[in-house]
C-alpha cells in the first residue's frame, strides 16, 4: 500500500539564508520522498509563498498548496500527516487532526508540546480517535546509539549505573538525550526528578521559553540514575552522553573526539566504528547542504545540529509506517515519547516547588513560563529588588504559527 502523506509547516525555503530554522518541513518532505510506501501530496502553510515554494520543490503543483491546514485535510484525506510547526501550537494542530476523520496517522516533531497538559492530551486524544501519534526524536535511530545500546547489552561496562549529557538546552535540545536515556534503560519508569533551573538571560526557542541553565538528576524504578546540565556553563571536555557501567563507560559524542568510545575500568578508550555516521546523520550534501553552511554563519539559532541529511528521519518515517502497516506499537510512539517528556517538565515543576517531584506528574502548565510570567525567573535588569529576583514578569516572544 502507499499512503497519502500531507506536511503542516513548510517554513521558508532552506536555500534562503534568511530562515531562523531547520527546515523540518522539508527534511520531512525528503523523508518521504525517499520511502516507496509514501506519495507526498500536499501541505499547508501560513504564509502562503512558503507552501507554494514548498511545492514547487517536490512536484506537488501549486494546487496542493493550502493556507488552512483543516482545509487541506478535508480536500486530500490524507492517510498520514507530519506536523512541522513550533511546539506551542503542537497540540491543537495534532487534536485538530486526530479528530477530523482523515487521517490514520500522525507524525510531529519535537518537543511535544508546550505545556504537560498539552502532551496528554495530544496522546489521549490519538488514542480515542484510533489515530497512531508519534513523535520525531529520530536519534535513537543513529548508528553512534544503536551501537552503544549493542555494546551495554553485550556487558562491555557491567550493568547500567547512570546516565550523562551536557547540552544546549533541556526541553528543544535536550529532548532528545532525554529520550535517549529512556532508550538506554528499555523505558523503565521514572520515579522522581529533582532540578534546579536559571533564566537571567531570555532563551525562547521556536515561540518557549529554555531554561538558560539547568542541572537535573532523576531516577529510573531499575535504580540507574540521570544527570543533566545545560548551558553555557555545562562542563567543557565533555561529550553528548555518557553510559556508566559497574565495570567501565561508553562515551557517544566525545569533544573533538571520536563519535563512540568505550572503555572497562582502568582500561584504555577504544574507539567504535559507527559506519560513517555522527551524531546527526552526515553532512548535507548538494545545495541544501551549503545553504545550511552558509546561513549557521549568520543566524544563531542555527547550531550545530543543523548538519544533518534526513537520514535518521527517514528511519523515523519508516518506523512510523510499519507500524500502520502491522498495527504494532512503533518505537516512536507518542506514549514513549510521554516518558521522556515527563522529565522535562518535572524538572521545571521541581525548581517551583523547590524540591523533589515524584512521578507521575499531576501538572497542566508549564511551570517555567509560570515562573517566568509571575516574576520569579527573569533576565536581570537594574531595577533588580534587593534579594536578586527581577520585579517584572519576562515578555516571552508570540508563538508564530508557520513552520519551523
Amino acid at each position: 500500500m502507499v499512503y497519502d502523506v500531507a506536511v503542516i509547516g513548510t517554513g521558508p525555503d532552506p536555500t534562503d539564508p534568511g530562515r531562523d530554522g531547520y527546515a523540518m518541513g522539508y527534511r520531512h518532505g525528503h523523508a518521504y520522498a525517499n520511502n516507496e510506501a509514501c506519495e507526498l501530496v500536499a501541505c499547508a502553510d501560513i504564509v502562503p509563498e512558503n507552501g507554494r515554494a514548498f511545492a514547487r520543490a517536490f512536484d506537488l503543483g501549486e494546487d496542493a498548496a493550502y493556507e488552512d491546514y483543516e482545509e487541506m485535510l478535508a480536500a486530500v484525506e490524507p492517510d498520514l500527516v507530519s506536523v512541522c510547526v513550533p511546539p506551542g501550537i503542537h497540540a491543537d494542530i495534532v487534536v485538530n487532526c486526530a479528530e477530523s476523520g482523515h487521517v490514520a496517522a500522525i507524525h510531529c516533531e519535537k518537543p511535544m508540546a508546550d505545556t504537560w497538559g498539552d502532551c496528554r492530551a495530544m496522546v489521549r486524544t490519538c488514542d480515542r480517535a484510533g489515530v497512531q501519534l508519534t513523535i520525531n526524536h529520530q536519534r535513537r535511530f543513529g548508528a553512534p546509539f544503536r551501537k552503544a545500546r549493542r555494546l551495554l547489552a553485550d556487558g562491555k561496562i557491567g550493568d547500567l549505573q547512570r546516565l550523562e549529557f551536557a547540552g544546549e538546552t533541556l526541553f528543544d535540545a535536550g529532548i532528545h538525550q532525554v529520550d535517549l536515556c529512556q532508550y538506554f534503560t528499555d523505558g523503565a519508569d521514572v520515579e522522581w526528578v529533582l532540578a534546579q533551573v536559571d533564566y537571567r538571560q531570555e532563551n525562547v526557542w521556536f515561540g518557549t521559553p529554555n531554561a538558560t541553565q539547568a542541572v537535573v538528576q532523576w531516577r529510573y524504578a531499575d535504580g540507574t540514575f540521570g544527570l543533566a546540565t545545560t548551558g553555557d556553563s555545562r562542563p567543557q571536555g565533555t561529550c553528548y552522553l555518557r553510559l556508566v557501567g559497574a565495570d567501565g563507560v561508553i562515551d557517544i559524542g566525545v569533544d573533538d573526539g571520536p563519535t563512540l568510545r568505550s572503555r572497562t575500568t582502568g582500561g584504555k578508550w577504544k574507539s567504535v566504528d559507527t559506519d560513517g555516521e555522527n551524531l546527526h546523520g552526515r553532512e548535507s550534501p548538494g545545495y541544501l547542504g551549503a545553504a545550511l553552511r552558509k546561513a549557521r554563519t549568520r543566524l544563531p539559532l542555527l547550531s550545530a545540529e543543523d548538519r544533518t541529511t534526513p537520514i535518521f528521519i527517514e528511519r523515523a518515517i519508516a518506523d512510523a509506517i510499519e507500524g500502520l502497516e502491522t498495527g504494532s506499537e512503533p518505537e516512536l510512539s507518542g506514549r514513549r515519547a510521554l516518558r521522556s517528556t515527563e522529565v522535562i517538565f518535572a524538572a521545571w515543576e521541581s525548581t517551583r516547588r523547590r524540591g523533589r517531584v515524584d512521578l507521575p506528574l499531576e501538572i497542566e502548565d508549564n511551570p517555567l513560563v509560570a515562573m517566568i510570567e509571575s516574576g520569579q525567573l527573569g533576565p536581570r535588569s537594574d531595577d533588580t529588588a534587593s534579594d536578586g529576583r527581577d520585579d517584572t514578569a519576562t515578555d516571552t516572544e508570540e508563538v508564530p504559527t508557520a513552520g519551523r
